[in-house]
This record gives C-alpha cells, structure tokens and sequence, in this order.
C-alpha cells in the first residue's frame, strides 16, 4: 500500500508529519491529566475522553483518506503511462488528455484511469470488470451494482490490485482484497492459504476474523479435509450456499455458522500456491458468472502476490544446502538408487502448464524402451514419452502433484513407452514429489527375477511345499519360512537336520524313512517317499520329501536339496474316495439287483407280447415296450380279458413313479381291477372303485387309466377314463380320438365319479389305448404329438398286428417312459 496501516504503536500519516507515533498526536491534542484512583470520572473528565475518541476517529479516517488518495493517485498514474505509450506524447499531454477524456465521458480520472488500464492489460480483471458491466446492464439488482459509492467495479478491482502489489506482507494484502473489493459483494471476511511441499496449509493472511480464531487455524496438517482443501484437491472453485449445512470445518465457522463461503485455488503457470477463501455472514445464494469471476481474478491477483512475496507465502524446507533449484535437485537425485527424472514446468506463450521439461535423469534412470540417458535428458516429457496422456493417466497425476503439492504413489502402473511407433510396456512402482518448483517422477520397474521369486515363494504357499538344503561337509542347513510352518517350528529352532529325521516320524514309517535316507546320502541317488509327520503340538501330518544328492568335482557328495511337502489334504481325500467308491460299487450292485428284479416282475405279469384272446368276432393285440433304460422301470400295464359274462375288459395305466413301488402299484391296480370287473359293473363304477383302492390301499399311489366293457353281442364298447388320454378310433380310411371325459386320476382324491361313453362298432373299425410313452416328446407338445399318431393310424394295414407294430416304429421315445398299446378290431 503507499502508506503504512494504523495499528497501536505503529507508525502513521497525519497531521503531526509522516511517521509520528499516534500516541504523540494524542498527546499534543489531549493535556496530560488523568482521574485520581478511586475518584468517579468527573463532567470534565468525560468531556476530555470524548475529544481524545473523536480525535482518534479523525486521524484513523484522514490515513484512509490518504491510502485511498495514494491508490487512485498510483491508478491515474498508471494509466497516464499508457496514454504516454500510445500516444508517444509527454507526461503533462497525457495529464490533460486524461482529464479531458473524462470530462467528456462524464466520469472521474479514476474511473476513466481503471477503464483505461483494463483496455490495456486485457487480463482476469479486465474481463470480470467487462462482465460485471454486461450483467448490470441487463440485470440492475445485482449484488454489488450500488455499492461502492458510484465506484465501478473495475476501479474497485484496480484499486485492490495497485493495494496489494505494494503490499510488503500478505496480511495487507487480505485487507486491502477485503476492504476494496469483497465488502461491496456483502462478504464480511477473507483467509489466505498458502501450500506447504508437504501439501499442508498455512493461514498467511486474513481480514475479518478475531486474532484468536486465526491463531488456531494458523497451520492444517495434510490429509485433513477443510474448505480449502476440497479446492485444493480438486483444484476448482467450490462454492458452499451454508458451511454448516455442508459439514465442513474451515476458519470462522463459530462465529458465521450459516453463511457461505467460496473457496478459490490461487495458482499461476499450472502451479497452486495458495487458496483464497471468503466468508459471508448469511447463507449464499446463487450467484452470476459475473461476481464468479470477480473472485476469480482476485485469486489469481493472490497468485501473483503469494509468488512474489515467499518468504510470507511459502514455508520452504531446502532439500540440500544451497536452496532446491533444477542444479541441487539434480544433486540429490544423483545420490538416490531409484531411476529419477527431475522434471520442471513448461509453460505456453499464455502463462498456462502446457508441458515438463525433463532437466535430469540420474545415472540408475532405466527406459521402459531401454534408450539412453541422452535420448531423454532435456526434452518434454510428452514428446520422449506421449503415452503418459493414455490411459495411465500419468501427466495428470504429474500435474496434480505439482499443483498441490501432494506427493502420489502407486504401485505395479504400467508404463508405455513408443520405439519406432511399438509400444513396449513394463510395469513399475511410481513415486511423484515436489521439490521447489522442480517435480521428481521416480519408478521403480519390475524385476523379472525378483517377481519369479515372488510367484515362487507364492507357489509353494500354495502347495504347501518347504524347501531345504543341507551341506554334507559343514552340516549348515538352510530351511525356508514354509518349512518351519510345516514342522510346526519357530523360526528361531533350529532345523531339523536329515539324520534326525527318524526321531520325528510315526514309528511304523521309521523303516521307510531309514531306506529313503540310505538311497540318498549314501547310494546319492535322487528319491522320494512319504510319511506320517509326528509335530510337538500333538498333530500328524502326512508329509512328502523329495531330496537329490549335490556331487562335487571329486565326485564326493557335499550337499542334499530337496523339499517338503504336506500331502495331508490329499491323503484324506484319497480315503475318502475310496471309501466312496467301495459305497458306490455296493450300491450300484444293490441298484442292478434291484432293477433286474423289478424288470423280472414287471415281464413276469406283463410280457411283451400277449398271447391270442379267445374273443369271438374280436381281435386284439398287445404291444409293451419298455423303457430304454433299466433303472426308471415304470408303472405302465395293460389288460385284455374276457369276463365270465363273455364281455371284454380293455385297459390301460399308468403308474406315477419308476422302480419296485411303481411296479408294486402297477400290480395292485391291475388285478383288483380283475376282481372287480367280474362283478358285471361298468367301466365307470369300476374305475370309482379302483380310485378308493388306490387311495386307501396302496402307498399313496397316483395312475390313470382308460378302461372298456366290450359287448360282442351288440358290438358296442362302453368306456371311461380316469386323467388319461383317450382311445383312437379308425374306421375305414380315417383316425380320431374319442370325446375327452371327465375323471380324475385315480388316488387323488378319495372319492370320484367317472363319465362313461358309449361307442357303437361297425366290422373293420379298431379301437386303439395306448399309455403317454407313445406320444410324450421332450421338444413337441402333446397335441402335435397325438396329431402325428392319428396320421400314422390311418394308414392302410393288412392286419391288426402291422399296424401295431407301425405306431410303434413310427414313435421313437426320448423321455425313458414305458410304452403300452393295446389294438381290438371287430372282424
């Protein structure tokens, strides 16, 4: 500022000359008298403290008179210099240029002085001036467009700017930001942060809250998130409508707990040197891009100053004697055993991050391309490696680090490096830090051989292996990590050396170690066996060792190496199968038995083929084939009789289920349906009482059925059904199926009533039952599979048994159902 602030003992411009104490003018103005102790203040007394406040708030206001006159005098000042460059005329021209400008304008010098030097500088404050101007043009109630007294914003922000380049500490400068141009936006106070290359933050300036309040926040550790540091991270403006609501902590909260707050990073070149915060005493509503960018190059103004002034800005900690330039970086680097590249910024004809310059890559630098040293040593990072833009995001790590100064690191990134347009890539453990304004990129690639052996040691983790060497001649012995885990030992006891061996097994495989042992040291053959590992902790393991002798020159043994392995797991699994496996094969014996005697039951009661009916003026024919496969034998059964009363009993079922109880059920339902076909009732009484045998007699058995009564005297066939489907019938060159009646299956209830039908047959007519092995496809519906049947049943037969037979060469079943088929042709 031109001229010093007013502060208790501090120097100060007034009437008394430039630099006298403010305690000398109180004197001069004020006689020395003061109240006797004890004694009430008298009328005089009074009076005499109230001319000394009113003389100390006239001096106070005539030094910010003279500040302010000092800074629109610096603003006139400057922008006569530019009319002086423009113009090429002399000071005094350009002093009555200015003046007569203004009067025409109808404005101040100073205003016209703030318009001039935005014109000329076309910088961040002559654009948020230029903005500020379009908005309040278009919107007149915007916040601050009446403040200031008739000061424009460009003043404002000029004047803010001249009062903080002069400014010899940051301090002033967070006044002056405060009191010219953040007060005409309603803030109530401003914070400066600045970063520390440990990324920290150091409260170097503020206006508008207590000393106390600034003394605790005057240091925040890195790592501990604050308003500020969400900028810095992110490296934005983060606007907060209501702190408190936002949950974060940051200076002032107690005594603003509802207001708003904008946190703004200030950095210059891609580089972030501080944060500019500002505080508003009630929540923030939404505010123009306009105001936005007002803050915007106020940071950017704490930029330049906190760049300026680094002794206030900055806590360096140099890194070696002598500072932490490019040439001692370079020093220390060299002493690291890590590849290092000490990079610096690059910046663009704008001032902006455009690149890194690699300044020095210390002698363990190792390509990922396997070039040189010389091949990288002074180009842009970019250009010597492009992929770092990819997909790893290198660069931008780069950037963020040197931005905020927080160190990265990651392991096993992958590293891409184009040779002759082929990119070759290798992984490695990156490291970025920032040293000064230099950043040091260290990777670390993978070694091959390091990595084996760490898929090594991985693999016998795995496996369960330990490895071990024994030096015949010395008898050292080297036992790894593993190995001690499976002898249950502490790996400071001793090995177990190969000679003791015997002393830890079970005493029935005492022999076979003795055996394996003498094959190896003293035959030096390599050899293997396995045995029942006795431990301390009481647990038996069952161990595998695999040893080979190490000959010398003179061909005499000095050494053995082999492994241990713990084949516990495997042992047990191996009993344990062949336990199963004796189960299994008792089992699949009990299985064949069991179906071949349920098969022998089943052809026992109903063979393949029956015999021939005695039934005159009828032929019948049967067909049964059973399932492919002999373990699901079913329930299928068929029945052609002739009853004492000389009438046909025609039926087939089907039994739910496969197996003994399918076939048990199967025979049950067939013969008491004999019995009761012989008491002269119809089909549907009959199939009424089969339901209650079924579900009263039998093990909760479920069938269907079709059952018919066939009178030969009057060739009519009377018929029901129980949830089966029904017959076909075939006359002359057609096929259909009989009406769908009604009956349940039989068992699912205990009581049911069947619908009977009756059907009148002409000579040369056949009635076909059959079971749903016949038609039962896995990929085609019932319906198109009984269409198909009805289109094979019409073709022309010479005989009963020929068509039987075609429907059943003609249906190929895949669902491991019986098939029966039961065919009766009036003749």
């Amino acid at each position: 500022m031109s001229g010093p602030h007013i502060r208790d003992g501090e120097p100060y411009s007034g009437p008394h000359g430039e630099g006298a104490p403010a305690s000398a003018a109180i004197a001069a103005a004020v006689p020395d008298q003061a109240p006797v102790d004890g004694d009430r203040p008298s009328a005089q007394d009074r009076f005499t403290a109230g001319r000394l406040a009113a003389t100390v708030e006239r001096l106070r206001g005539e030094v910010r008179a003279a500040h302010a006159a000092a800074e629109g005098r610096a603003l006139v000042e400057l922008a006569k210099g530019v009319i002086v460059e423009r113009l090429g005329c002399s000071p005094a021209r350009a002093a009555r240029q200015l003046a007569e400008l203004a009067d025409q304008a109808g404005l101040s010098q100073l205003e016209l002085a703030a318009d001039i030097i935005n014109q000329a500088a076309r910088d961040r404050v002559a654009e948020a001036a230029g903005d500020f101007l379009r908005v309040t043009a278009d919107e007149p109630g915007t916040p601050g467009s009446a403040a200031g007294a008739g000061d424009s914003v460009a003043v404002r922000l000029r004047t803010a700017e001249s009062a903080a380049l002069s400014a010899d500490d940051t301090q002033s400068v967070a006044e002056s930001l405060l009191a010219h141009a953040l007060e005409p936006l309603g803030a109530v106070a401003v914070a400066i942060w600045t970063t520390g290359p440990d990324a920290s933050l150091s409260l170097r300036g503020h206006a508008g809250f207590g000393a106390e309040e600034a003394a605790r926040w005057h240091h925040v550790p890195p790592g501990v998130t604050t308003a500020a540091r969400q900028a810095l991270t992110g490296r934005r403006a983060v606007w907060y409508p209501s702190l408190a609501a936002a949950g974060i902590p940051s200076i002032g909260r107690t005594r603003h707990p509802d207001g708003g707050r904008v946190v703004v990073p200030a950095g210059t070149g891609g580089r972030i040197h501080g944060v500019l915060e500002v505080c508003w005493a009630r929540p923030l509503d939404p505010q123009p891009q306009a105001v936005e960018r007002q803050i915007e190059a106020l940071a950017e103004l704490c930029a330049h100053t906190l760049e300026a002034l680094p002794a206030q800005a900055v806590s360096t900690r140099p890194l070696v004697p002598g500072g932490d330039g490019p040439l001692e970086l370079a020093e220390l680097a060299d002493g690291l055993y890590d590849p290092v590249l000490v990079l610096t910024p690059h910046l663009d004809e704008e001032g902006r991050l455009a690149d890194f310059r690699i300044r020095h890559a210390n002698a363990h630098f190792q390509d990922p391309a396997g070039r040189p040293r010389s091949a990288v040593d002074g180009a842009l990072l970019l250009e010597a490696y492009p992929a770092t833009a990819g997909g790893s995001e290198l660069f931008e790590q780069i950037e963020r680090v040197y931005a905020t100064g927080e160190p990265f690191r990651s392991r096993r990134t992958r590293l891409t490096a184009l040779v002759d347009q082929v990119p070759l890539s290798s992984l490695a453990d990156i490291s970025i830090s920032r040293h000064g304004d230099s950043v040091f990129l260290i990777w670390r690639i993978e070694d091959e051989s390091a990595r084996l052996a760490s898929l090594l040691q991985h693999a016998q983790r795995l496996g369960r292996v330990g490895a071990f060497e024994e030096d015949v001649l010395t008898g050292e012995i080297t036992w790894n990590g593993q190995l001690f885990d499976l002898f249950g030992r502490e790996k400071t006891e001793p090995p177990v050396p190969l000679r003791d061996l015997a002393a830890h097994v079970h005493p029935d495989d005492a022999d076979t170690i003795r055996h394996f042992l003498h094959s190896v040291l003293h035959q030096r053959r390599a050899g293997s066996t396995a045995f029942r590992l006795l431990r301390r902790d009481g647990v038996t393991r069952h161990i595998r060792v695999i040893a080979e002798p190490a000959l010398g020159a003179d061909d005499r043994l000095q050494a053995v190496r082999g492994a241990y392995q713990d084949i516990s797991a495997q042992h047990w699994t191996e009993v344990a199968l062949t336990a199963t496996r004796d189960r299994l094969v008792a089992t699949e014996e009990e299985a064949e038995e069991r179906n071949r005697l349920t098969l022998q039951l089943q052809h026992a009661i109903m063979p393949p083929a029956k015999p021939p009916l005695d039934a005159p003026g009828l032929d019948v024919a049967v067909r049964y084939r059973p399932a492919e496969t002999e373990s699901l034998v079913g329930g299928d059964w068929y029945d052609a009789v002739v009853l004492p009363s000389k009438k046909v009993l025609l039926c087939v079922g089907d039994v739910a289920g496969h197996g003994v109880e399918a076939a048990t059920g199967m025979v049950v339902l067939r013969n008491a349906l004999r019995g009761l076909a012989v008491t002269g009732a119809g089909p549907g009484q009959l199939l009424s009482w089969l339901n209650s045998v079924a579900h009263h007699l039998t093990a909760h058995v479920t069938a269907t059925a079709v059952c018919g009564i066939y009178d030969p005297e009057s060739r009519t066939l009377r018929w029901a059904r129980a949830g089966h489907l029904p017959p076909v019938l075939v006359r002359g060159s057609g096929a259909a199926d009989l009406p769908l009646l009604r009956g349940l299956l039989l068992g699912a209830l205990a009581e049911a009533e069947y619908e009977e039908a009756e059907l009148r047959l002409e000579p040369g007519d056949t009635v076909l039952m059959y079971t749903d092995g016949l038609v039962e496809r896995r990929d085609t519906s019932v319906h198109d599979s009984v269409t198909q049947l009805l289109a094979t049943a019409q073709l022309p037969a010479d005989c009963l048994e020929r068509r039987l037979d075609l429907l059943l060469s003609r249906s190929k079943s895949d669902t491991d159902d019986d098939t029966c088929l039961v065919g009766v042709q009036v003749t």
